[in-house]
């Protein structure tokens, strides 16, 4: 979920309930707060502390709640999840270490850390794009056999033959989940679970039917969907992401079109492009 924002700064708890309950009318599964797409390392520990109070209330246990809690800096991660109140928390969802580059060895470590100090099941999440250090498939798959608490991976690493050997290898129970919205169906295709999204902001229905498709082996059906969605999705990342998805809410008019530095808008052509984009999508999925 995207953190909405008033244009001084502030987040936007009117709004955040808005596209909460837009998401969960969309049928998603599990909700994800203070992860990339919600801008979550420019939010201040008293805002993450207000908005997760937030999130919890209005939710009313209708759905699983994720928690991102990940960076580089194992020590300071450990120390939130022993601090943090994570009652009415589901699981973490921990990012890769990015910007110190470490090893394979480094990441085991950093995530073994982060297992021992967590008392909620742990989410890995690989994405080197934004990291630049790949956490290999060797290395996930000796994380997920030696550390129970550590059921699944939200894989972005875009390379398809790394997944492939994560779900042929991958113990009982590991769930694989897409980090790439236009990478999703092909993964369902070979084995994953699903997909922590950032296109279910706006179109939670579509691509929830989608997803529910192709784990239904559904594959016409759902190719329909992925097909019809790919411009769009394509649109979103073209400037940056949130900045995308910001945009397409809106011109949706769930929340305000504003992003703390160093994010900032879209241009306005690709603005034109995804309001053109989403009324023909709308066409279909309403």
């Amino acid at each position: 979920m995207v953190t909405p924002f008033h244009k001084h700064g502030t987040i936007d708890f009117n709004a955040l309930k808005s596209l909460l309950d837009h998401v969960i009318k969309g049928k998603v599964d599990f909700l994800v707060v203070m992860g990339t797409t919600g801008e979550s390392v420019t939010l201040s520990r008293d805002e993450k502390r207000a908005l997760v109070d937030f999130v919890i209330e209005e939710n009313e246990n209708r759905l699983p709640l994720m928690l991102g809690v990940g960076g580089n800096n194992t020590q300071e991660i450990e120390n939130t999840l022993k601090s943090f109140d994570l009652s009415g928390i589901s699981g973490i969802l921990s990012v890769s270490p990015y910007y110190n580059k470490p090893q394979q060895k480094g990441i085991y470590q950093h995530f073994k850390a982060i297992a021992a100090a967590s008392p909620l099941p742990v989410i890995l999440y690989n994405v080197p794009g934004r990291t630049h250090s790949n956490m290999s498939a060797a290395t996930t798959l000796q994380l997920a056999s030696d550390f129970r608490n550590i059921i699944g991976v939200k894989e972005a690493s875009g390379n398809l033959v790394q997944v492939m050997e994560i779900l042929r290898d991958r113990p009982k129970g590991f769930l694989v989940l897409s980090g790439d919205d236009v990478l999703t169906l092909p993964m369902i295709a070979m084995g994953a679970e699903g997909v922590i999204s950032v296109v279910a902001n706006s179109h939670p229905a579509a691509f929830s039917k989608m997803v529910q498709m192709g784990r239904e082996g559904k594959m016409d059906e759902a190719k329909k969907i992925h097909f019809r969605l790919m411009e769009y999705i394509d649109l979103l990342f073209q400037d940056g992401s949130p900045s995308g998805i910001k945009a397409a809410l809106d011109i949706m008019g769930i929340c305000e079109n504003n992003l703390r530095l160093p994010l900032v808008k879209v241009n306005k052509a690709l603005n034109n492009q995804l309001r053109q984009a989403m009324e023909l999508l709308n066409e279909t999925y309403p």
